[in-house]
């Protein structure tokens, strides 16, 4: 884990995987391993408020077969290897295709800020290394992928629909399934299901200098 103090990004998680209804807290608990370890805690239950005690956190609500994230923790590059991981094995307990939200926020941008209000410095030139990107678990790679298309087809459809009407968007929403099917049997073939290239944006998400990302309110 990096020292909170050394720590150039606060990263938060946010999303909800339903599970397969014979799934545990035990099983919860091992899958997300990397991820509380990261923090340095020794169980889940050590980790699962998270950096800010007002956030949700992590919680698995048995009885809707459902794990629920809404967590920060301050960390380096180093925590997308700690995600893929615990994508990985959260394929394993799932019951449907699911997306899990994560964002990066720059520590030193957010600091630069900070002084110059207190400074009334002129605003500075530089960028933030803000990242924001999407996830995807499921228990097969069909799963996966229909949620991809479903999120993109919500996307698509919301932003054309201020100039068409959706009866017109038949033949967009057709092709998004044609691009989806190449994307799916691509996909089969490398043997990548499940590890979103760095930096990857989902619908509504970007990444770099293109406009921090609001934070969570609770």
């Amino acid at each position: 884990m990096t020292n909170d103090h050394e720590a150039p990004f606060e990263i938060h998680v946010h999303g909800q995987v339903f599970v397969r209804p014979d799934v545990v807290f035990a099983d919860i608990e091992q899958a997300l391993m990397p991820m509380w370890r990261y923090a340095g805690a020794r169980s889940l239950a050590g980790a699962a408020v998270g950096y800010y005690e007002e956030e949700p956190g992590i919680e698995f609500v048995a009885r809707e077969h459902a794990l629920q994230i809404c967590w920060t923790v301050r960390g380096n590059e180093a925590f997308r290897q700690v995600l893929n991981d615990v994508c990985m094995n959260l394929n394993e307990l799932a019951d449907r295709g699911c997306a899990i939200e994560v964002t990066f926020y720059d520590r030193a941008f957010d600091e630069m800020d900070e002084d110059e209000d207190e400074d009334q410095a002129p605003e500075h030139e530089g960028e933030s290394r803000d990242d924001f990107f999407l996830l995807f678990v499921g228990p097969t790679p069909s799963a996966i992928m229909q949620v991809q298309r479903d999120l993109l087809v919500q996307d698509v459809v919301s932003l054309m629909e201020r100039h068409f009407d959706a009866s017109e968007l038949t033949g967009v929403v057709a092709e998004v399934d044609r691009l989806f099917t190449g994307r799916f049997d691509a996909l089969v073939s490398s043997l990548e299901l499940g590890k979103p290239p760095r930096g990857e944006s989902g619908p509504g998400g970007g990444h770099g200098g293109g406009g921090r990302r609001p934070r969570h309110q609770h």
